[in-house]
């Protein structure tokens, strides 16, 4: 009797203690999530400030660098005006040279400090790809903002097209520039496969950097309008500014953006790759119409032409070649240049819904790319009949 009361006394002490272990894990659990977390660039640990753009978003600010004014002025001799390089909406740009020897491009404005503005950082700083510009941190500091990005030294695709600032105008083939386009639409492609997808709202030639010597392209900017707060958007004129032509119509009329709306600015990027010229031109014909009202005009009337006559492959003598930038010259084949005109025609639909996705347009300029680059390099026996952009301009001459 003593021995089963004994074995009774036993189980029940081991019963106690096995409730207490699992009380105190309980306990231990619960003082780690009641412990606070860091939020604000203060070191705030008020726990209910909600760190990122929608509930359930966690980022600790160990993940995304707050530097100090200090350094940032160091790195730019005190914002001397040797290191300014730009000027865009968000404000002045600097090139800085890190105490660990990393260049950076910084982007100065007064400001502030506010709880979004960080926010906003720790949103779009983690998001990280190939052919995207990184945010690199932030500093907020004496009634000045500031967004440190990555460097890119090679300059923007309107410097190489056109020659602005410290470079020339340069003969980019056609290859370079689908493979510039291919870049930059995997860029976009990739904000508008996050969840919740980001538009870029403000995608422009001026915007897409030029990495390398093999003309990795990288969207810069993205996301930058979230910081301006509500930007007025001019209604429907004829006299476009060289930044609304690259905005869809509806957001020009409704100041509607979605990923529809970038996709029409990356057709008007096409247009300034296929035809050299800045979009917000005039014809010297027709200064009542900008480069792409006026190239997609010539583009729809020079398709029915070849529709109607039934022209085999759709090629005649001379397409396309009065919008073509005449320093192509033999670098692409015609039927290459006929599939980019024919996405762009679909890229600037006026109907957002008819404009394909970005992933779309990825695979095709994919697919253009690729068949561009075999046809342009066979030598030898047994090469097929390719037709060179030579022969279109020579056939108008």
């Amino acid at each position: 009797m003593s021995g089963h009361l004994a074995a009774i006394t036993a189980g029940a002490a081991g019963a106690v203690a096995l409730v207490g272990i699992v009380i105190f894990f309980i306990w231990l659990c619960l003082s780690r999530k009641r412990t606070p977390t860091r939020t604000s660039e203060t070191g705030s640990s008020d726990p209910s400030v909600q760190v990122g753009r929608n509930v359930g978003f966690e980022l600790s600010l160990r993940e995304t660098r707050r530097f100090e004014i200090e350094e940032l002025s160091l790195s730019t001799k005190q914002f001397s005006d040797k290191n300014l390089i730009g000027q865009g909406k968000f404000g002045e740009v600097y090139k800085g040279l890190l105490n660990d020897g990393m260049l950076v491009a910084i982007k100065k404005r007064p400001g502030a400090p506010s709880q979004e503005f960080i926010n906003e950082v720790l949103y779009l700083a983690p998001i990280r790809h190939r052919n995207l510009v990184t945010l690199l941190g932030y500093c907020q500091e004496k009634n000045q903002q500031f967004l440190i990005y990555e460097y890119i030294p090679n300059g923007s695709v309107s410097s190489h097209l056109y020659g602005t600032g410290q470079h020339s105008p340069e003969k980019l083939e056609f290859k370079n520039r689908v493979s510039i386009a291919l870049g930059a639409a995997k860029g976009l492609a990739h904000l508008h496969s996050l969840s919740p997808r980001l538009i870029h709202k403000d995608f422009k030639t001026s915007n897409v950097l030029v990495v390398d010597k093999n003309f990795t392209a990288k969207v810069a900017d993205a996301g930058l309008r979230n910081f301006l707060g509500r930007v007025d958007i001019a209604g429907p004129s004829s006299q476009v500014t060289a930044d609304e032509i690259f905005l869809a119509p509806e957001v020009r009329e409704f100041g509607r953006f979605s990923e529809k709306s970038d996709v029409y600015s990356f057709g008007v990027f096409l247009v300034e790759l296929v035809s050299g010229r800045e979009a917000s031109e005039s014809p010297s014909f027709d200064p009542n119409q900008n480069l792409v009202e006026w190239v997609c005009n010539c583009i729809r009337t020079t398709l029915i032409r070849c529709s109607c006559t039934k022209v085999q492959n759709n090629q005649e003598d001379g397409t396309f070649s009065n919008i073509i930038d005449q320093r192509l010259e033999a670098t692409f084949t015609a039927e290459g240049m006929e599939e980019v005109i024919k996405l762009i025609l679909r890229c600037v639909e006026a109907s957002s819904e008819r404009r394909p996705a970005m992933s779309y347009v990825v695979m095709e300029l994919d697919r253009i790319l690729e068949k561009e680059m075999s046809l342009t390099t066979i030598t030898g026996e047994g090469t097929p009949t390719v037709t060179l952009g030579s022969q279109l301009f020579r056939a108008t001459k």
